[in-house]
């Protein structure tokens, strides 16, 4: 026979949330535990005694019996912080490994990865990871620029922008591009679909079928979009697709056409046309600055979702994909909100162009 234990002081509020824990399936299993402890103790039971019925050893029951003396239920639900088990890299390896990846290149390659500071700073690749983590440094990523050199770069900022932010009143403002050369690709073996643990597949060859140009105008205020594919994408066909807006915008408005720089929205049968149509308005984006016109935004969703996956047999297919598109996206449009204001654009480009000219 064990000799009995000193009782351990519990309350009865404390013992009641004690027996809750031991009841609540949903209690993790070590708090189950510890209070199962606390109670045999606090009846008295013989500390070899909890722990030979419990399955655990003296130890164990002493160190929770003064973890509850001390700080209560709430101490049986908290393990105390341990000590990181990995040994901590001196300062000066830290400063090597970050200077390392700013300011050099490994031989033989373009940007170091994980293994390769692994080596020649002789500490573990998880060293280098954590410390890349911590610095927000990412030597594999890389992201394309490229800053406008229009000389008329802020006056085309500022009128594109103000019509965003402030468009004029009894008028739309169409933001519109060509994507031309769409081409009507199909793969040479159907692709398997996808699968429980399997993405689906897709053969990397493919047939050309032939191509077709899109040419969009994307509503600012409603996000709907009129498109129309077309063989080409000369002015004549600009031309048409003008005269197509012209019928399917109310007459009452003027219409203000965000577009890019493209010599066929400057033919001098476009301009004449614009003479006859008085409420059509262009507002020419800067040069190298195709992020600054929304419907950019739009062409990317349509690519992502609605062709680069896609297998077409024919530029008629390819065609229907595309208008399946949009009218969907018409059912349920949704339009961009742009917030970026001019000055904010300026400066930040202006940035950028300084710091371009410290490297030379």
């Amino acid at each position: 026979m064990w000799e009995p234990a000193q009782r351990l002081e519990v309350t009865e509020k404390q013992r009641a949330t004690l027996e809750a824990w031991v009841a609540s399936p949903t209690t993790q299993q070590r708090t189950v535990l510890r209070s199962r402890i606390v109670l045999l103790a606090s009846e008295g039971t013989a500390n070899h005694a909890i722990a030979k019925q419990l399955g655990v050893s003296r130890p164990t029951v002493l160190l929770w019996r003064d973890r509850f003396a001390e700080q209560g239920p709430d101490g049986l639900r908290r393990d105390r912080p341990r000590g990181s088990r990995i040994p901590k890299l001196p300062a000066k390896k830290v400063t090597a490994v970050i200077e390392t990846t700013l300011y050099s290149k490994p031989p033989g390659a373009t940007h170091w990865s994980v293994r390769s500071m692994a080596k020649a700073q002789g500490i573990s690749p998880a060293a280098v990871q954590r410390i890349w983590f911590a610095h927000e440094l990412k030597p594999h990523l890389v992201r394309s620029f490229k800053l406008s050199r229009d000389p008329r770069f802020v006056e085309k900022v500022r009128d594109v922008v103000g019509l965003y932010l402030n468009p004029p009143e009894h008028a739309l403002v169409l933001c519109f591009d060509e994507k031309s050369q769409i081409q009507a690709l199909d793969r040479t073996q159907p692709g398997l679909p996808m699968k429980k643990g399997r993405a689906g597949t897709m053969t990397h060859d493919y047939k050309r079928n032939g191509t077709t140009s899109l040419f969009a105008a994307l509503n600012l205020l409603d996000g709907t979009v009129i498109a129309q594919c077309m063989p080409r994408h000369r002015h004549q066909e600009f031309l048409r697709f003008l005269k197509r807006l012209d019928r399917e915008t109310p007459k009452r408005f003027d219409v203000h056409m965000v577009l890019d720089n493209y010599q066929t929205h400057k033919h001098p049968e476009v301009l004449r046309w614009l003479k006859d149509h008085t409420r059509f308005h262009f507002h020419f984006i800067p040069t190298s600055s195709s992020w600054l016109n929304l419907v950019e935004r739009w062409l990317a969703g349509l690519t992502n979702k609605a062709i680069r996956r896609g297998a077409f047999p024919s530029v008629r297919s390819l065609e229907q994909a595309i208008h399946d598109y949009v009218k969907h996206n018409n059912k349920n449009p949704e339009p961009f909100v742009w917030t970026a204001s001019a000055e904010e654009i300026i400066r930040k480009v202006n940035r950028g162009k300084s710091k371009l000219e410290t490297l030379h």
